[in-house]
Formats: structure tokens, C-alpha cells, sequence
């Protein structure tokens, strides 16, 4: 009998403890690499009966070993970008990699700057698990996924106006670069969704024909749907087989197995235009990224729920004010000014990498993440 993958949300202390991780000394480094290697393993040795899901997970394994060695070992030679990697070849790689990083890890510095590439490379292997769950959901890849159940459904949030700091503090551990510098930003009173919206509400809008009503849309987005419908019917998010209109059924592919989805699970795989069309249709918005950082951290205990899913945010990913690119200069700047930010986690997010502080980011076309949202009175 195959055991359960279970990826749950934060319990306040496991948020905490969370980003507490990004000030984690040589010792649990030390272990954390390790497991988040053997569970990178123990996931993608699942994918040999999906020829192409294999291929494509031995692939991302062999960009974590090789991301690895440029930033601590700085001794690999390059790989001839023409030339696949072979399994045996990365798994070697892996190896030699892992063994190289924990021996210099065990005569760093232990202080923020001796531990950053370390804490750097632990968090780039988290978000590739992550990926590689994507690689399997996309390929129809069977996994014994244990999902987040529905939420109890809570009345809004009212979060009273508050000058508050943005972003990650220099200094204090790890930060990624597009969270610094942090700034002090005043943001008035708000109500916000205590949870993601579900599928039971999501329903409605297609109940209501929100697939057929342009001004709902942005332009970009129509023109999106207009091209989904033409090639694949869309009338929904992503795998999603039937959404019934007189039954409320919801019916998504997860994991290479239909399943019905509960009216209280929350709605996955939805691009950034279905959010903010659903939102217009409910006379609603989606909420500034800075909206949802103090919910987050302010709305807790009374009930602010996140983790099951990556929300989408109306904020466009932007550096913040003051920002310079760390090392790796790759990881945001590119993005700037056309992808939305996502804030959160999804079930499938490793715990470490799980702050209210981290920005995610991706086109508002993307609905391959384990994605959905909530929204805010206008």
C-alpha cells in the first residue's frame, strides 16, 4: 500500500517556526539539505511509468545539482547544452554535489553572509519539489497526493488601517532579493476573504455565464479565453472536466485521476484573468500584495487562513523601492513589470519555504501552479 504524500498547511507556530528557517544555523542546514534531497528523490522515482514526466524531473534534478556547484562549489565544469543529462549521470552529479556542500556548510562562517549561498541553494531544491509536483499534476502523473480538504467557510475580515513595513529586514537572516529593501508603506482600512474562494462560489460565476461576459475581463484576458474556448473549450480553470451548472459538480483531473471536488475545497489552478473576472462579477477586487502580507500577519488568530493554495494578488511584481539584485540576478529582474505576484504557499509547498513575507510570481496566464485566490471589498 502506497503511503500518503501529505502536504498541509501552516499552523500559526509552523509559520513562525518557518520563517524562523531563514536564520538557520550550519547544523539544521545540514539536515535540511539532506531532506530536502531524499524527498526530491523519493518524488521524482515515482514519475518511470510517465516516459516524458521522468525526463522532465531528471532534468530539474540536474539544474538543482548544477545550481548547487556554481553557487558553493564553484567547480563544475558547464554541460553541453546540446547533450541531454542521463539519470545515472545526474543522480552522480547529485551525490557529488551534496557531498561537496556539506563539507565546505561544516567550514563556513556561521553568520548570515558565511551561510547565505547554502540558504540559498536549500530554498531553490524546496521550490523545485515543489515543480516537480507541477510536472506530475501536469503529466497525469498518479501520485498518492493527500489534498487539502474544505476550509470552514468564515465571514470576511475587517483589518484597520496601519503604516506598515514591507518586506524582508537586511540583516535578519535570509532574504530574497525582490523582498528588500524593506519600507515603511501606509495602508488603509480593508476587508479581506478570510479564505480562498471555494469552488461552490466559483460555480456561480459560471452558473451566471462569467465565461461569456466580456466585461468581466480585461482585454488581455478576453483575448486569452478567446483562445482557450477556440482550442480546448475552456469554461473553467485548469483540468477541470465538468463544472455543472444545475448540479454544482466540480470535476478536476488531480494527479492522473478525476476527482470531485467539495463545494468548500478552494478553487486550483485559475489563472490571474479568472481571479480578477471572478472578483468584478462579485462586485469585489484582489487584494494588494501589501494587503494581503499585513492580513497575514496581523489577521492570524482571528481566523486569516492560507496555505492551501498560492493566491493571486491585483499587484504587478515590481522591485521594491531602493531594490539591488543579489547574486543570483537572474531570479527577479526578468520578471519585472509582466508577471503578477502570488503570496502564500500551496499544499505542496515545503514548510521551510513558507513566509508571509515570500513573494511568488508568474504570468496571469500561468495555471499550472497550485493557484487560486481570495478577494477584498472594493
Amino acid at each position: 500500500m502506497q503511503t500518503l504524500l501529505k502536504f498541509m498547511p501552516p499552523t500559526r507556530a509552523q509559520t513562525a517556526s518557518a520563517s524562523d528557517f531563514r536564520r538557520a544555523g550550519k547544523e539544521q542546514l545540514s539536515l535540511a539539505l539532506m531532506d530536502t534531497r531524499n524527498h526530491a528523490l523519493h518524488l521524482a522515482a515515482q514519475f518511470e511509468k510517465s516516459e516524458e514526466a521522468y525526463r522532465q524531473a531528471w532534468q530539474l534534478l540536474d539544474g538543482v545539482a548544477r545550481f548547487q556547484a556554481r553557487w558553493i562549489a564553484r567547480n563544475l565544469p558547464p554541460r553541453d547544452e546540446t547533450l541531454l543529462p542521463t539519470v545515472d549521470g545526474t543522480r552522480a552529479c547529485l551525490l557529488e554535489t551534496l557531498e561537496a556542500t556539506l563539507e565546505l556548510l561544516d567550514q563556513a562562517p556561521d553568520t548570515d553572509d558565511g551561510l547565505y549561498f547554502f540558504r540559498l541553494a536549500l530554498f531553490n531544491e524546496d521550490q523545485c519539489t515543489e515543480d516537480l509536483l507541477v510536472i506530475a499534476q501536469t503529466q497525469g502523473v498518479e501520485l498518492p497526493v493527500q489534498l487539502p480538504g474544505p476550509a470552514a467557510q468564515r465571514e470576511p475580515l475587517l483589518i484597520p488601517a496601519t503604516r506598515w513595513r514591507v518586506g524582508s529586514e537586511a540583516g535578519e537572516g535570509f532574504a530574497f532579493d525582490n523582498e528588500l529593501p524593506a519600507f515603511d508603506d501606509p495602508v488603509p482600512e480593508f476587508e479581506i476573504d478570510a479564505q480562498a474562494v471555494s469552488w461552490a462560489q466559483f460555480v456561480e460565476f459560471v452558473d451566471d455565464g462569467g465565461y461569456d461576459r466580456e466585461a468581466l475581463w480585461q482585454p488581455d484576458g478576453w483575448a486569452w479565453l478567446g483562445q482557450k474556448a477556440a482550442a480546448e473549450g475552456r469554461r473553467g480553470p485548469r483540468y477541470v472536466d465538468q463544472i455543472g451548472v444545475a448540479s454544482g459538480a466540480v470535476m478536476q483531473t488531480r494527479f492522473g485521476r478525476a476527482r470531485r471536488m467539495s463545494g468548500g475545497q478552494c478553487v486550483t489552478h485559475a489563472t490571474w484573468y479568472e481571479a480578477d473576472a471572478w472578483a468584478r462579477w462579485a462586485g469585489r477586487r484582489l487584494p494588494a500584495e501589501v494587503e494581503w502580507e499585513v492580513a497575514a500577519h496581523v489577521a492570524l488568530r482571528r481566523g486569516f487562513y492560507w496555505g492551501d493554495v498560492w493566491e493571486w494578488t491585483a499587484s504587478t511584481f515590481r522591485p521594491y523601492p531602493g531594490f539591488q539584485p543579489g547574486p543570483w540576478a537572474d531570479y527577479s529582474q526578468a520578471a519585472f513589470g509582466t508577471h503578477k505576484v502570488l503570496r502564500g504557499a500551496s499544499f505542496a509547498t515545503p514548510m521551510r519555504l513558507r513566509s508571509p513575507k515570500f513573494r511568488h510570481f508568474a504570468l496571469p496566464s500561468e495555471d499550472a501552479t497550485f493557484c487560486g485566490f481570495r478577494t477584498c471589498a472594493i
